[in-house]
């Protein structure tokens, strides 16, 4: 086995995952760089300090979670703290394009009233879906584990009781990405309430509105401050919570 505690964090070639797993790695711990692109997980494993391996993960395939897992099996034999990252705001209009529409476009595009439901499952495959599958696959790993955690990284965009109120700051933007966000926080308490049992802290946190490509670099926090919670709540010791929703501040409504 591993002779030092290993995470993995999902999405992490780019952005608030990418730093994620670099002050993980500077705690000591063996990080795992989930990305789609092997390549790009490797350029960025290279550019951390601290053990950082590249690991292929798409959490939308199940063949690729599937070759994830046999691998922390057979190369490390332990996993200590699971970080769900990986998302996406919007899917491509086809497989392998970029998509050149301007970021308030593809807002509106994402309203529930005009959503295509090829969009909504896709954003949901990887949102929603892809924590459940990659939970699942991890879960023989973290039930082993002596102190293990799973964060779940969602937004203040999810929480229901936030947007019910009129004055509500995420109003306005409520669409596909704010509703796969809801769903993960359900998610979220639902690993919690099962998994309590068995000593898995399982947590949702926002990072806040952070630049990165997601929202066109428009967002107003570094990656440095949007990665501080999640990471913070990779760490907790034993008598760290369980089934919340935090930012840096605090509690957030669900």
């Amino acid at each position: 086995m591993h002779d030092t505690p290993v995470a993995l964090v999902t999405g992490a070639n780019r952005g608030i995952g990418q730093q994620i797993a670099k002050d993980l790695a500077a705690h000591g711990l063996t990080v795992l760089v989930g990305s789609r692109n092997l390549e790009n997980g490797e350029r960025v494993a290279k550019s951390i300090e601290g053990d950082a391996r590249a690991m292929q993960l798409d959490v939308s395939d199940q063949a690729s979670i599937a070759a994830a897992a046999e691998r922390i099996g057979s190369e490390f034999g332990r996993l200590d703290a699971l970080v769900n990252n990986a998302a996406i705001n919007h899917a491509s209009p086809a497989a392998g394009s970029a998509d050149d529409r301007p970021f308030d476009e593809i807002v509106a595009a994402g309203k529930m009233s005009v959503a295509s439901l090829d969009e909504v499952r896709a954003v949901f495959e990887t949102n929603v879906f892809g924590i459940i599958a990659v939970t699942q696959a991890m879960l023989p790993f973290l039930r082993e584990a002596p102190m293990a955690r799973v964060v779940n990284v969602t937004s203040t965009g999810g929480s229901l009781t936030l947007n019910a109120d009129p004055t509500g700051e995420h109003r306005e933007r409520l669409g596909i990405y704010s509703v796969s966000k809801a769903a993960a926080n359900a998610v979220t308490i639902a690993f919690a309430a099962e998994l309590e049992a068995a000593g898995i802290k399982v947590n949702a946190v926002c990072p806040g509105f952070t630049a990165t490509d997601l929202n066109e670099f428009r967002g107003i926090r570094t990656v440095e401050q949007g990665a501080s919670e999640p990471v913070r709540l990779a760490l907790i010791g034993p008598d760290g919570p369980t089934g919340t929703f935090s930012n840096e501040d605090g509690p957030i409504p669900w």
